[in-house]
């Protein structure tokens, strides 16, 4: 087997580091429900061993954590709607109860938190529970700005012996992506140049809505806004993320929402470092510009003031690590695609794919499947040594689980989808929205976090939040 690597960033790559196979294999061979933990004498069902769980957020994707941490001492519930935090309490009766989670991380006895609130507040969630040496679940995105996502990734960095953290993408745990990232290191379509994502989907709005009614009595709209800006209460913000993520005072559109899955194809495969460059461009699904031939010509679609774009393409260049070079990363959306290495290949088909290009072909896939596409007859593949069974990388088991296993060792037990590989993840599709807002190429400095050549970039790669709510509390 190939030795492990490691990012800059300090993340095992590989096999995530040949101390954690052993607990990998075990906690698949026990099936995703159950917790194998060799810490100490104590089993995992101990009552000394056990975390003292807050679930910030009860409803909507919270509920996928239950069943997880049921094992555990849930000790705090947080919900600004009291419907969700009244159901959620008759689960877990034991259970302190709050509708500001800001009040709730003060609770002494809390140790591990699921963050499952709207995307506005993860990176304020996740920073203020590091702040007080809490292990972290968050759901994605990490953050919506490029500083949000660098301060959490910082604050864990700093902490990360004795903390642990997984980033909510969940779709990680398939083994697909362990066979993905094995082709592509193990040169199975030769030395690498090109990586792709991409995401169809088309969630059209036409700004901010109007007021609308008042706010129902169990909703408590003032902490559901959070660090945004004012905007009065409308129904239409609820009923699920894509109600609300497509604004830019809520979220990050398709980059933070289905981006962050797909692009994880392709992160979890090319051992990342920060850009140096990004590029972004939109223009309607099938036109000539999007990179596709035999479309009609289309207008380029500019920033809108209060939405995110639905087509969108991004290009970064990547810096070479020690076993690839130089390569560059690209994020397409709304129906804006790679061009398909073959005419029998509708990239199309694939409403979530990644396809990575390298000197000897392509490969092709997504979150369950693969195909290698040679590019011609001369490319026969005897360059290629599959690894044997016993070499391949083990699975991830439960998602969830991992991260419960990890909080009780944090200094020898990792996660996949830490807030180190997570956040430099979603920091660079970040800095796509940023290249696009400022409507021109950017250079990059990932040490400092700044734009080099453009002063107005720099100014969207943080925001202004409202009065009494602050990023590092």
């Amino acid at each position: 087997m190939a030795n492990v690597k490691r990012s800059t960033h300090g993340r095992p790559k590989e096999g995530r580091g040949v101390e954690r196979r052993q607990f990998l294999a075990l906690a698949a061979a026990g099936g995703a429900g159950l917790l194998v933990l060799r810490s100490g004498t104590l089993g995992a069902e101990a009552p000394s061993n056990k975390l003292n769980v807050a679930m910030i957020a009860t409803g909507g994707r919270a509920g996928a954590h239950y069943g997880a941490v049921s094992g555990e001492n849930i000790v705090a519930l947080c919900d600004v709607n009291e419907q969700h935090l009244e159901k959620a309490a008759k689960r877990f009766p034991n259970a302190k109860t709050y509708v500001d989670w800001r009040k709730c991380l003060d609770q002494k006895d809390i140790n591990a938190v699921i963050c499952s609130t709207t995307d506005h507040t993860h990176a304020f969630v996740s920073n203020w529970a590091l702040n007080r040496d809490m292990h972290v679940y968050c759901e994605k995105p990490l953050g919506n700005t490029v500083e949000e996502a660098r301060v959490v990734r910082a604050n864990y960095l700093k902490r990360k012996d004795k903390v642990a953290t997984q980033c909510g993408t969940q779709r990680h745990a398939a083994d697909n992506f362990n066979r993905i990232a094995e082709l592509i290191r193990d040169g199975a379509i030769g030395e690498l140049s090109q990586a792709h994502a991409w995401g169809n989907r088309q969630i059209r709005r036409s700004g901010y809505l109007p007021a609308q009614g008042e706010p129902p009595k169990h909703l408590h709209y003032d902490l559901w806004l959070g660090p945004s800006p004012f905007h009065p209460y409308n129904p239409g913000y609820f009923g699920g993320c894509l109600a609300w993520n497509m604004y830019w005072d809520f979220g990050s559109g398709q980059i933070g929402d289905m981006g962050s899955h797909t692009m994880d194809l392709v992160w979890n495969a090319i051992d990342p470092v920060l850009p140096t460059t990004a590029q972004a461009e939109s223009y309607p699904a099938g036109s000539q510009q999007a990179g596709n031939e035999g479309g009609k010509p289309g207008e380029p679609i500019p920033p809108h003031p209060d939405v995110t774009p639905v087509e969108l393409h991004s290009t970064f260049d990547m810096p070479a690590t020690s076993w690839r070079p130089a390569i560059k990363v690209n994020w397409w959306q709304g129906g804006m695609m790679p061009r398909s290495p073959r005419g029998c290949v509708e990239l199309n088909k694939i409403g979530h794919g990644a396809m990575f290009k390298g000197k000897n072909g392509f490969l092709v896939c997504d979150y369950g499947s693969r195909i290698i596409l040679p590019f011609g007859d001369g490319d026969d593949m005897t360059y290629y040594k599959p690894r044997t069974k016993e070499q391949l990388q083990a699975p991830v088991g439960g998602f969830q689980q991992e991260w419960v296993a990890a909080c009780k060792d944090p200094s020898k037990r990792k996660t996949h989808c830490d807030f180190d590989y997570s956040g430099t993840m979603i920091e660079t599709m970040l800095l796509g929205l940023v290249a696009y807002r400022a409507g021109k190429k950017i250079s990059y400095d990932g040490d400092k976090g700044v734009v080099t050549d453009n002063d107005e970039a720099n100014g969207f790669l943080r925001k202004k939040y409202r009065e009494g709510w602050t990023l590092n509390g």
